[in-house]
């Protein structure tokens, strides 16, 4: 079958990808976060050929069915990793004596990562293997696989509840057996069954998570049994099984979608924080004449032209392709279908790095109903967070989401349903304080809310006037600026994703209605302050007009301070006290100086607070460094704890010191209130200031992972030293 690609696809010269290198010793069976938006990840899985970077697709290979040859895999498409059945090669005495022989890498011809199933999908579909939990473990072990899978129980979603926690302890009871037999080179799948429980998936994932035999664990985590439920549409139970799996797998392993391969479902379990697909969809679908595109699964049939383009239909009319002898045109609807898999899944990659992945999954939740049901679900989860495993790990996604963004924000029905929006909005319902003074140097309660109406972004140009205005009509005015987000104060009118929404001109000047902003000031506190609403007006030519705009300036920065590093306010007052600004050509803050000592710098790009060195120094007030993870700590039940810690090992503060990166491994403790791309400050065991930087990930990731930058580091305390 394979010649058949001379004629339909290679139309010139396919270089060939030099072969994977096998990662360091140290790092064998490791995984790192390198990119994060929320849940979602790009990491790398550390194996003996070569690093992995997730989210990834491993296309199975049938070694008897070879619709795609693996080389072709790796050089034509990138694929680094695939998954071949090991029960199949097991009961099939010439692929057997062949793989033991010279290896499956080799039998498959194929340099990257190799992983296999065990024989519990066969299991499923045709009734009890033949194979024990140990012989297929050190059978895949023998021929050189990089992540085999034990042998578990398939928890089918039609069986009763006895029956699927069965499945769930028999899997657990398997684990050290299975673990024994792994050897010091493979690394280990341990699934996660349960059904469409949640209790049952939270539990089986803590089991196999905490399993150990050797001192070896597992390095993967399928979710097992699914199958059934995608051959359903059941996409709700889908993402509930993943959830709550989520909820307790450990941070430090990838979580695997087994059999999951439509590129339709991608960016949604991505965002719940996916990191592994494998499915034979893109050659079963194309045996049946059916293409896979992003927004679902399209027939041949009687097409025209094509609704989804690749490399592989370019040139061809669909007509063509239904003249071509069965054997050829399956095997150009693979290369089709893989292609289109692969490039969906780079797609998803790069939405994470421009922390878009939750606008991709949107957009993709309208091209089936049920798939839109779904995101629904999980959409409530988020807002409602119910006390089950779901709402845990909505509450993790919540936790690990920067609420600060780069970028516009596209305008949905579902915009503020997004988890980095939910969070920026927690945390200015709880942080964000009125002032405690006001310009004129009065210290009374504030007397009126004032809302800027018909102003579009940038509200530093369209809404200062009004602002200033205001505040030299009555000094003690909330001022506010009406969003579709709802209202915020004028303080924070540069951060992003408030001033970065693409919006219509018409949204930005219809006002809206009473009842809206009233809804968005309760959450403030607001709700019983009389509410005034203006129009933008030109700066006010008024001698006092320089003391209100400082004034502002000062409230922007404790603003922020407040709400995005979590100082009291008093704390943010004190320290921007005798403040002193630079500004730029455009007229915006830079730096803030206090005593001619640079303090910290906000953020043009997305209006985020960045601290200098000295600002850190200033707010490393507490003496006594975070808890070491693991030691119960007392919740101070503050809304202003302090600007997040971490707390280094001692070994690492000469390095960190002199401005090197906190990496994971070299952590003792963290404060929970500490957010991915925030700052954060690093201490030593007595709480003394060793750096400041940008957290990458989150408490609970720094207590487990042990590779990786966990803080970026911007500036190091002990340079001189």
């Amino acid at each position: 079958m394979t010649a058949l690609m001379t004629p339909i696809l290679r139309s010139g010269y396919m270089p060939a990808r030099a072969d994977s290198d096998p990662c360091r010793e140290q790092d064998l069976g490791l995984f790192e976060v390198v990119v994060r938006d929320g849940a979602a990840r790009i990491g790398r899985l550390h194996t003996l050929h070569g690093s992995l970077q997730t989210p990834a697709l491993l296309p199975v290979v049938n070694p008897n069915l070879r619709t795609i040859e693996p080389r072709e895999m790796w050089d034509r498409y990138g694929v680094d990793a695939l998954i071949t059945n090991s029960y199949v090669i097991w009961k099939h005495e010439k692929l057997k004596d062949e793989a033991l022989s010279e290896g499956i890498h080799s039998l498959l011809d194929f340099p990257g990562v190799v992983m296999t199933d065990s024989g519990t999908f066969q299991s499923y579909v045709y009734g009890d293997v033949e194979v024990g939990v140990s012989e297929i473990v050190e059978f895949q072990r023998d021929i050189g696989v990089d992540i085999g899978t034990m042998l578990d129980v398939f928890g089918r979603p039609d069986m009763t509840r006895l029956e699927l926690e069965e499945c769930v302890q028999e899997t657990a009871r398997r684990a050290p057996e299975s673990l024994a037999a792994v050897g010091d080179k493979m690394l280990l799948n341990g699934p996660i069954q349960g059904g469409t429980h949640q209790d049952l998936r939270a539990e089986a994932a803590s089991l196999m998570g905490s399993a150990e035999e050797g001192g070896r664990g597992f390095s993967v985590h399928p979710l097992g049994g699914i199958v059934p439920l995608m051959e359903k549409q059941r996409y709700r139970d889908l993402f509930e099984a993943l959830m709550a799996a989520r909820s307790t797998t450990p941070s430090d392993r990838p979580i695997h979608m087994f059999g999951c391969g439509h590129p339709m479902l991608f960016p949604m379990a991505i965002a719940l924080g996916a990191d592994l697909f494998d499915s034979a969809a893109y050659a079963i679908f194309a045996r049946d004449d059916r293409l896979l595109s992003p927004e679902g699964t399209i027939k041949l049939g009687s097409l025209t032209e094509w609704p989804v383009t690749s490399s592989a239909l370019f040139g061809r009319t669909p007509g063509e392709v239904r003249e071509m002898d069965e054997e050829e045109r399956s095997v150009l609807l693979a290369h089709h279908n893989l292609e289109v898999t692969q490039t969906e899944l780079a797609k998803c990659r790069e939405a994470v790095r421009e922390g878009r992945i939750w606008q991709l999954a949107e957009r993709r939740s309208h091209a089936n109903p049920q798939l839109r049901e779904a995101f629904l679900w999980v959409l409530d989860q988020l807002e409602k967070i119910p006390d089950e495993p779901s709402g845990e790990a909505a509450l993790q996604i919540l936790a690990s989401t920067n609420p600060v963004r780069l970028g516009r924000e596209d305008i949905s029905d579902d915009v503020g349903s997004r988890p980095h929006i939910l969070h920026l909005h927690a945390l200015l319902s709880m942080r964000w304080r009125t002032p405690g003074s006001w310009w004129d140097g009065s210290d009374d309660n504030p007397d009126r809310v004032v809302l800027i109406d018909s102003a579009p972004p940038p509200w530093r140009i369209t809404a200062l006037g009004a602002a200033m205005s205001s505040l030299l009509e009555n000094p003690r005015s909330v001022v506010m600026i009406p969003t579709p987000l709802g209202p915020i104060p004028y303080t924070m009118e540069d951060v992003s994703p408030w001033c970065h929404l693409e919006c219509s001109d018409e949204i930005w000047l219809e006002p809206y209605d009473d009842e809206e902003i009233l809804e968005g000031l309760e959450e403030l506190g607001l709700q019983d302050l009389p509410l005034v609403r203006v129009t933008p007006t030109d700066i006010p030519d008024d001698e006092r007009s320089s003391e209100v705009r400082d004034w502002l300036d000062r409230c922007s920065i404790v603003d922020k301070l407040s709400v995005l590093c979590a100082i009291p306010p008093l704390e943010a007052c004190r320290l921007t006290g005798e403040m002193e600004v630079r500004r730029s050509n455009t007229d915006r803050i830079v730096n803030v100086l206090n005593d001619g000592q640079h303090i910290l710098s906000p953020r043009l790009t997305d209006g985020g607070i960045s601290l200098a060195l000295e600002g850190a120094s200033r707010l490393n007030s507490k003496t006594n460094p975070p808890a070491l993870f693991g030691e119960q700590t007392l919740d101070s039940g503050s809304d202003h704890p302090g600007v997040p810690r971490v707390r280094l090992l001692e070994d690492a503060v000469p390095f960190v010191g002199r401005g090197r990166n906190v990496m994971h491994g070299y952590i003792l403790g963290a404060d929970p209130h500490l957010i991915p791309g925030q700052p954060c400050i690093v201490v030593d065991d007595g709480g003394r200031l060793v750096a400041h930087g940008t957290a990458i990930t989150t408490p609970r990731e720094m207590s487990q992972l042990s590779k990786g930058v966990a803080v970026r580091v911007r500036e190091g305390a002990l340079r001189g030293d």
